[in-house]
């Protein structure tokens, strides 16, 4: 079962027409061990796990000449941390999500993208044009984007979620029956957004009331994962889940029962992207690598197949209409409105980990 953070591509040439086949595919053999560049036909990736395959990496070094060694990390957190200790002369390419791409360019990590030399950034949808997390894409390329829900077992609720707050409202119902995500920014930001807040309030007073309704409903959560969730959902193990767009529609597809709902008064938007660490070792390989990705059949089987929302118009217009209208990956404006990117927060990330680990470890 693929999470958010896996990545399909197939070769150009299997693209060509977009044929949306339902034929297998096999992810390639990711090497976790240190960087060794050096040679200016290899090119060093870092990125999260499963977010290229072995089709994707023979494509494109048949095209190039180029060897590809991707590396993987397990939170932007971790990633940065590295980048920061020297790993940036390691890697050419680097996927960090929306929020990460403005710590890195505040603090100088990233080196400004020559617009020039990349094709078909015309095709990006106008929000992707100019985020609000790197407005001009001065230093990164949207690769995928979606939104954080509930999912729920239609079985065992009588009656659907709509909000956030039906957690707290069905709490005795769900005990031991529920999860959330291992993510502190997504869990307090989604309290937040219940409470009437932003997604990234730095207002002392409110971060200590979303702690305390958190703490409040502690007892019925089962686990905080943002992956384990899944094979229990489809086992009937788990009423309801916080989690990831492209990991619950495509869990749903598992089991009937199941379903993915965008929280109506708002929710996080999430984004991951590709750009290029300032001390790059082959950033000639890294352009090569950002047009090879930003090819519109490339860009739909994505969305196709791990239903990942694609940033790429020229991709949606490839798509079946029955995945173009699915409001779940393409939500209407009327509720991307109210929806937030995870911004940077500076040093008041302390106190958002200091109530996570009391909350987690409690």
């Amino acid at each position: 079962m693929s999470t958010r953070r896996q990545f399909l591509n197939t070769t150009a040439s299997a693209l060509s027409g977009l044929a949306l086949s339902s034929c297998g595919w096999t992810l390639a053999q990711v090497r976790q061990s240190a960087a060794q560049p050096g040679t200016s036909n290899k090119l060093y990736i870092y990125t999260w796990s499963n977010y290229t395959d072995e089709d994707l990496l023979k494509s494109f070094s048949e095209q190039t000449g180029i060897e590809v060694i991707t590396n993987v990390f397990d939170s932007n957190e971790s990633m940065l941390a590295k980048i920061r200790a020297g790993g940036g002369s390691e890697y050419s390419i680097i996927s960090p999500s929306d929020y990460m791409v403005r710590q890195m360019s505040e603090i100088g990590l990233l080196s400004e993208l020559d617009h020039n030399r990349l094709s078909g950034l015309n095709q990006l949808l106008p929000r992707f044009q100019n985020p609000v997390y790197d407005p001009g894409n001065r230093y990164s390329i949207p690769i995928s984007w979606g939104t954080t829900g509930l999912i729920y077992n239609t079985q065992k609720l009588k009656e659907p979620p709509t909000d956030w707050n039906y957690l707290w409202d069905n709490q005795k119902q769900l005990t031991q029956r529920i999860t959330l995500i291992n993510d502190v920014r997504e869990v307090m930001g989604a309290t937040l957004r219940m409470l009437g807040y932003s997604y990234n309030s730095t207002q002392p007073a409110q971060l200590e009331q979303a702690y305390e309704k958190l703490a409040a409903l502690k007892p019925a959560i089962a686990t905080f994962t943002s992956d384990a969730w899944r094979d229990q959902m489809v086992a009937g193990d788990l009423w309801l889940a916080m989690g990831y767009s492209a990991d619950a529609i495509k869990t749903a597809q598992d089991n009937p029962n199941l379903k993915y709902v965008i929280p109506r008064s708002g929710t996080s938007l999430w984004t991951d992207t590709m750009v290029i660490p300032k001390s790059a070792p082959n950033p000639e390989a890294a352009y090569a690598w950002l047009n090879f990705i930003l090819q519109p059949s490339v860009m739909a089987q994505v969305c196709y197949r791990l239903k990942f929302a694609t940033p790429n118009r020229a991709a949606i217009a490839q798509l079946p209409a029955d995945i173009r209208n699915n409001t779940n990956l393409f939500p209407p404006e009327s509720l991307l409105t109210k929806c937030e990117q995870i911004a940077p927060i500076g040093q008041f990330s302390e106190v958002y980990d200091r109530y996570w680990t009391q909350l987690t470890s409690s």
